[in-house]
């Protein structure tokens, strides 16, 4: 008995490791301490996810930027995007709270940022997108049985303009702009929207560049740089 309590304290995961695998977060130390959050799959609300989506929740990640901002330690934030979209509170809920740190924070796309992934992505003081990556604009949708139209739509119509307004604030992204690609007929098979690929997500101001890991990286270390001196 005493051989297996010891076999399981060895095997046991570090709290580092328990962090990355359970909030995919992680702390590295090289010139400067950056903690970095990844945030992947679907966005998950108050509903919880069947088990074979991938997700992220606002419940792990809201803490997670607590801790950051308040850790004398961590120096700045680099946050990892690869997301299909979700629940839109919840996704503006993590936005606002990332827009709001003091901390030096830069946003990579990979892959995709699409839907209320594009708040997220905006809301760090700088945002690159990968080469390869495409962020989706649509209007705001709802799935399921609606009861009350008129006031249903007004909902929506209300929340789609919280949402504009927030990418608005924190891009340099105008609301023409947003409009166009959100009422785009070409890109979207059975929808409204627009697939924006790297380059015209930079021209349209989404993003303030394209670039790669390494260049997120010497971003978020000039931040820390220029706020020491």
């Amino acid at each position: 008995m005493q051989e297996e309590k010891e076999k399981e304290e060895i095997q046991a995961p570090t709290a580092p490791e328990r962090d990355l695998v359970e909030f995919g977060t992680v702390t590295t130390t090289r010139d400067e301490t950056v903690q970095t959050i990844l945030i992947a799959g679907q966005i998950e609300g108050h509903t919880a996810l069947g088990g074979g989506t991938k997700a992220t929740r606002y419940e792990h990640v809201l803490p997670l930027l607590v801790k950051a901002e308040e850790s004398a330690d961590i120096r700045g934030v680099l946050f990892l995007l690869h997301t299909v979209g979700g629940d839109v509170e919840a996704g503006l809920a993590m936005a606002e709270m990332i827009a709001g740190m003091t901390k030096p924070t830069v946003a990579l796309v990979l892959g995709g940022g699409h839907s209320i992934g594009i708040p997220l992505a905006v809301a760090a003081k700088q945002t690159l997108i990968a080469p390869s990556a495409t962020m989706t604009v649509h209007p705001v949708r709802i799935n399921g049985l609606v009861l009350g139209a008129p006031q249903s739509f007004e909902y929506l119509s209300r929340m789609q303009d919280r949402i504009v307004d927030f990418i608005v604030n924190h891009s340099r992204a105008s609301h023409e702009r947003l409009e166009e690609w959100m009422m785009g007929r070409i890109d979207m098979a059975t929808d409204l929207g627009t697939i924006v690929e790297a380059r015209e997500a930079v021209d349209g101001g989404l993003c303030d560049g394209v670039g790669t890991f390494s260049d997120a990286i010497r971003l978020l270390k000039e931040q820390i740089r220029a706020g020491k001196a």
